[in-house]
């Protein structure tokens, strides 16, 4: 694997046709999508946010998402009980949903971050 033109794209060898080109925003799809629990939690953990709020913290970085991605995450968030929800009302429309962390909530976070301090560790250790 080499480089092409910085770090946006680089080259493959294997395929019957030789090198190709791999964008590497597409290549690192799947890696930012199982991020993206683990970012929400890290926004939600030091306040209580509604969704918009959520969406902003997050736009304008690799985890930035829109409601139809967010509103099912936070969903399952809550069956699994790490975040939870309260009503508030609003001076600009119909009352929110503000989400926070619970005390699971807290917990998963914390190992998540433990995981990802050992994972960054491990790929330290093992070269460059």
């Amino acid at each position: 694997m080499r480089f092409l033109s910085g770090p946006a794209t680089f080259l493959t060898q294997g395929s019957l046709l030789g090198a190709q080109a791999v964008d590497l925003g597409e290549k690192f799809i799947s890696v930012r999508k199982g991020l993206l629990e683990f970012a929400v939690l890290r926004v939600v953990a030091g306040e209580k946010l509604y969704v918009a709020e959520v969406l902003q913290r997050l736009a304008g970085t690799e985890f930035a998402t829109q409601e139809g991605t967010l509103y099912p995450l936070l969903s399952r968030l809550r069956r699994e009980n790490l975040v939870d929800y309260e009503w508030q009302e609003s001076d600009a429309g119909p009352p929110r949903k503000y989400y926070r962390l619970t005390e699971a909530g807290q917990r998963a976070l914390a190992e998540l971050q433990g995981y990802w301090q050992h994972l960054t560790e491990t790929l330290n250790r093992i070269g460059k």
